[in-house]
């Protein structure tokens, strides 16, 4: 196993943590595991076709930069430096031209790449600007497409199999999402991103868009490749609720089987779940041992009865986890 980080001052090394998503879903996990370690990679989908990010990737032909952006600003610190900075990135305008809806942090990403020609050193640039608690890295070099398999579209064909293309419209389809696959079909993966996940202690799959954001990383062949055959151990957070359109009716045991069945030769040590969100746990917990791992329950809401995780529970509970 790879060498973990060695803290500030005295104590035991903290794990060095690969975490993959995208949007608010890694956005909730980087803003824990900032809090547990100082070495954390955060690997990105790059699949974004919507607003701000669809407009950039569409007219200039560069990697959606949205979700790479709320990464690095989830990594900003908890001083005035690093809470402006995260203002700043996350910022929109809002006008009657053609600025409106931007997001400055897009911006300031897309003309770092214009200007180095590297996506990499591009965010590597952001993230020192930032101060950022890690780094930021595409999970693959190049723009994708999500397809997905989506049963019942059509209200009116309950059981038809439909096509749909699209991050926007495989998020927000009608029907149930059964299956996805990328296109290109076989992409090639971040070479940064493989080597952060070979040389993980642990690798953190989740919260967030099952089928958009979780999911996309198992169909990159070097990238899955790596989260197979990694000696980090993995740990999966599932979310605290169904998505309206993504996972409308999963169970918590549902996101396990999916899992699988898009990647049968992945193992999970551990899988974490908010106690709240369990009503029965033997599923769960079965689901968990048929991938090889064992389910962990916590208390990881946010108080307010929102379905978002609390930064400080959620740091708790994969820090009781991660260095143990």
């Amino acid at each position: 196993m790879a060498k973990s980080t060695a803290p500030d001052g005295d104590g035991p090394p903290r794990p060095r943590v690969v975490a993959l998503g995208g949007g608010h879903g890694l956005y909730a996990s980087l803003s824990a595991l900032r809090r547990v370690t100082t070495d954390v990679t955060a690997v990105v989908t790059v699949a974004d076709d919507g607003g701000s990010s669809g407009r950039l990737r569409r007219e200039l032909g560069v990697l959606p930069p949205g979700d790479l952006r709320m990464a690095l600003a989830a990594l900003c610190g908890d001083d005035e430096w690093g809470h402006t900075w995260s203002q700043v990135l996350q910022h929109r305008f809002r006008s009657e031209g053609d600025l409106h809806g931007h997001a400055v942090g897009n911006l300031l990403i897309v003309a770092l790449w214009e200007l180095l020609g590297d996506p990499v050193a591009g965010l590597d640039w952001v993230g020192q600007l930032l101060g950022a608690h890690g780094r930021v890295l595409p999970m693959s070099s190049v723009p994708l497409d999500i397809s997905a398999e989506v049963v019942g579209a059509d209200p009116e064909r309950p059981d038809e199999v439909m096509t749909v293309r699209g991050q926007v419209a495989c998020a927000s389809t009608g029907g149930r999402v059964r299956s996805i696959s990328l296109i290109p079909e076989e992409p090639p993966a971040g070479p940064q991103a493989v080597k952060a996940v070979r040389e993980a202690d642990w690798v953190v799959f989740g919260p967030g868009s099952w089928f958009t954001s979780v999911l996309p990383h198992l169909l990159v062949p070097d990238l899955a490749q790596a989260l197979v055959t990694t000696r980090a151990r993995r740990l999966v957070a599932l979310n605290l609720s169904p998505q309206r359109g993504e996972t409308d009716d999963f169970r918590p045991e549902t996101y396990l089987e999916v899992l699988r069945e898009h990647a049968p030769k992945l193992g999970v040590d551990v899988v974490l779940a908010d106690r709240g969100a369990v009503e029965d746990v033997e599923p769960l917990a079965a689901a968990a041992r048929d991938l090889g791992g064992r389910l962990e329950l916590a208390d990881l809401a946010m108080g307010d009865g929102s379905p978002r995780h609390d930064p400080a529970l959620l740091a708790a509970a994969l820090e009781a986890v991660l260095t143990d």
